[in-house]
């Protein structure tokens, strides 16, 4: 049969977008943005971003498009090992990540329906309270809002790729940034707002540290889905005629403009409420409606706010999802529908259910260096498993492809450009090395 192929380059651009923009932009970018000084970490963020995200997407998109198959198939005879590291990852990702999009749920479930009112001015206590009674001492509670983030995914899923996904996107997306818009353009015109920006914008170089590089880059790798397979999978479905060059610069430009928006909802909104931006994870849900709650109609824009974080879930997990259900389908030979209930039940089992119980009957189960079990699947997929498999795609590209690499990047030739070598021998000399000193840091 026929591999299908995204129906314009809009739509593949825009899913690819979707599967990079989700908590990475949108939760992970902002708490880091914070605990990093504010505009130094903006500053390196966008520079890695061009001088290791767009290299590395190339990287994958020729793995991908070359193959035309499933992220393990893609590979050549041993070298499909590297595929099955990134399904690990994929599954170590979606453990907890399915967890975050049930914690959102809760919220939105609770600001609709009142059980979170932010009318008016609500404390550190108020928010702290709501946290702890509905989602750290409320397992069922969040079991029962990941199950239904879980069973959405799944309806979607049983369309397809192109039918289910690519769908999807084209009315989630424009949602997605419809509500960022009006978020961003509220909290900015706020008393105070440009205490924020300042902090946001303003580079203190002062704040450039080792540990801030390491971060920088280890939310490059997170925020564009590399090393899961992900960027893989959706290139394989791309028409050969496309030029990778241009799509990888726009998905690079598309995520990275996004991730900063996300900035100008959360920091303009904090400043203007007083509150301090270092909060960590817990920023977006404990730190974050306190500022909501000073702002007129706080309720509805904190509610907008949430939506805007499921939809950018919802994106990004359904190609990592795609990525597993693609290998049993093509791989295996397991049929659409078997191959879908086995991803998301397996997931379900064994990675959702544990991180859910995290934060109840097994709260004092450690595995990685005193790390509970919902921060070891964090750990292990994103400091070793998405690293060392971007790594030795570059390794594979650069060694094992060699000329075809280049071959496939220009299109057999027709793609004329002196960037082409100069990526081919960058991502086979130089970007390894970057990788291999952000490993060593992230577990060291």
């Amino acid at each position: 049969m026929q591999r299908q192929t995204w129906s314009n380059t809009l739509t593949y651009i825009l899913t690819v977008a979707g599967a990079t923009i989700g908590f990475g932009a949108t939760w992970r970018f902002p708490y880091l943005v914070g605990e990093n000084g504010g505009g130094a970490y903006v500053l390196v963020f966008c520079i890695a971003m061009i001088c290791i995200g767009i290299p590395v997407i190339l990287v994958e998109n020729v793995i991908g498009r070359r193959a035309m198959k499933n992220s393990v198939d893609a590979f050549k005879g041993k070298w499909q090992g590297v595929g099955y590291m990134g399904l690990l990852g994929s599954f170590g990702i979606m453990a907890y990540y399915m967890v975050l999009g049930g914690y959102v749920l809760v919220y939105i479930f609770g600001l609709l329906f009142g059980n979170f009112d932010l009318s008016s001015p609500v404390s550190k206590e108020y928010t702290n309270s709501f946290y702890t009674q509905n989602i750290e001492h409320n397992a069922l509670f969040v079991g029962i809002f990941t199950s239904i983030f879980v069973i959405i995914n799944w309806i979607i899923l049983k369309k397809g790729i192109i039918d289910g996904i690519e769908k999807s996107v084209k009315f989630l997306m424009p949602m997605l940034f419809l509500c960022l818009i009006i978020v961003v353009m509220r909290n900015i015109t706020l008393d105070g707002a440009i205490e924020g920006v300042k902090f946001y914008l303003n580079p203190n170089f002062k704040k450039i540290t080792p540990k801030l590089f390491i971060d920088v880059l280890g939310q490059v790798f997170f925020a564009l889905s590399l090393g899961f397979g992900v960027m893989i999978t959706l290139s394989s479905h791309l028409n050969k005629k496309e030029n990778l060059i241009k799509t990888a610069t726009y998905t690079g430009i598309l995520n990275t403009v996004i991730a900063v928006m996300a900035g100008f909802m959360i920091f303009p909104a904090l400043f203007s409420a007083g509150l301090e931006p270092d909060k960590g994870p817990s920023l977006v849900f404990e730190t974050l409606p306190i500022a909501f709650s000073h702002i007129h109609f706080g309720g509805l824009i904190c509610a907008l706010f949430f939506m805007l974080l499921l939809i950018a879930a919802l994106t990004t997990s359904l190609p990592i999802y795609q990525v597993i259900i693609s290998v049993l389908e093509e791989k295996f030979k397991l049929s659409k529908n078997l191959a879908i209930n086995l991803t998301l039940g397996t997931i379900f089992i064994l990675g959702n259910l544990p991180c859910i119980l995290t934060y109840g009957p097994l709260r004092d189960v450690t595995l990685i260096r005193g790390k509970n079990i919902f921060d070891s699947f964090d750990f292990i997929s994103g400091n070793i498993l998405f690293v060392l498999t971007a790594f030795l795609c570059c390794i594979y590209v650069g060694w094992i492809l060699k000329k075809d690499a280049i071959k496939e990047l220009s299109n057999n030739g027709k793609i004329k450009s002196i960037w082409i070598n100069i990526w081919y021998h960058y991502v086979k000399f130089v970007v390894p090395i970057i990788i291999l000193v952000i490993f060593y840091f992230g577990i060291f």
